[in-house]
């Protein structure tokens, strides 16, 4: 396993601190700001540990502040409900004693129901679309935005089909479509490849309207942040197998944007759907 992915796994082996409390890792890049998904697998991870044979189902996430990457974060789990289906769980992220981030979380036992699903979108297999290459040898002398962005995408494989500028649909909707895959294989752990889809799912998704809007990783004048995060479980999923993540550009308004996203497995099985607002701040230049 290479070492980023090893730094990721080990981060979501949260440490127990008390009944219901858990601390997680210090620092998964190089930037003092904590990238949100890291804080969002980290919490669907302290719920996890507090339900038993009932996989999540789904979360609603809000970020609240600015999390530090080189202090730890501890997480407080409430067990509101343990019924016959169904458990709740809410979590607190808490640094330098202050929330930091808040996420609802449900989990159901596994049942039989009503099977359905949209079709798949028609993409190019993983191995019909080239590898997503960073510039390691010169990472020193990067932009601290660029090198967020590399350390991030670091335990994954990536293959990007429209690029980083993404696409357009017939109507002129923004899309931005990957084939995404850790780079090792993972243990046969559920919990975990849902925690690490969790923070896969934060990565550029926001950028699909940015993008669009013609503004890229070398935009000095723009502020971009996760508001809040909603995830819904479909079915069981490996993230070491090839995801097709299919983004999608929903509306920005008021600084604000709103985009969702589709997890496909390369057989067309629907497994996750993520919905994300974010900010999408551009600060005027100083005369």
């Amino acid at each position: 396993m290479n070492q980023a992915l090893q730094q990721l796994v080990s981060g979501l082996r949260l440490e127990k601190l008390e009944e219901n409390l858990f601390r997680g890792g210090i620092g998964d890049t190089l930037v003092k700001r904590v990238y949100g998904g890291k804080v969002l697998g980290e919490a669907l991870e302290a719920a996890q540990m507090t339900v038993e044979d009932r996989p999540a189902h789904s979360l609603h996430s809000y970020f609240l502040r600015e999390a530090d990457a080189f202090h730890p974060v501890v997480y407080e789990v409430d067990r509101s409900r343990d019924g016959k289906s169904f458990s709740a769980r809410r979590v607190t992220a808490i640094q330098h004693g202050q929330p930091i981030f808040t996420m609802e979380a449900s989990f159901h036992r596994t049942e039989e129901g009503i099977d359905y699903q949209g079709k798949m979108p028609e993409v190019p297999a993983p191995e019909d679309v080239a590898p997503v290459t960073y510039d390691w040898a010169n990472f020193a002398n990067l932009p601290a935005r660029y090198q967020r962005m590399m350390t991030i995408a670091a335990p994954f494989e990536l293959r990007a089909i429209d690029g980083a500028e993404g696409y357009k649909d017939a109507l002129g909707n923004p899309l931005r479509r990957s084939w995404v895959r850790t780079t090792d294989r993972l243990p046969d752990e559920p919990h975990l490849h849902r925690a690490i889809l969790a923070y896969l799912s934060d990565y550029g998704l926001i950028w699909t309207l940015l993008g669009h809007h013609g503004y890229t990783l070398q935009t000095d004048n723009l502020v971009v942040a996760s508001l809040d995060h909603a995830m819904w479980f479909h079915r069981l999923l490996r993230v070491d197998e090839w995801l097709l993540y299919h983004c999608e550009g929903v509306a920005s308004t008021g600084a604000r944007g709103l985009a969702r996203g589709h997890f496909y497995t390369r057989d067309g099985q629907l497994v996750v759907s993520v919905a994300q607002e974010g900010l999408m701040r551009e600060i005027a230049p100083r005369r």
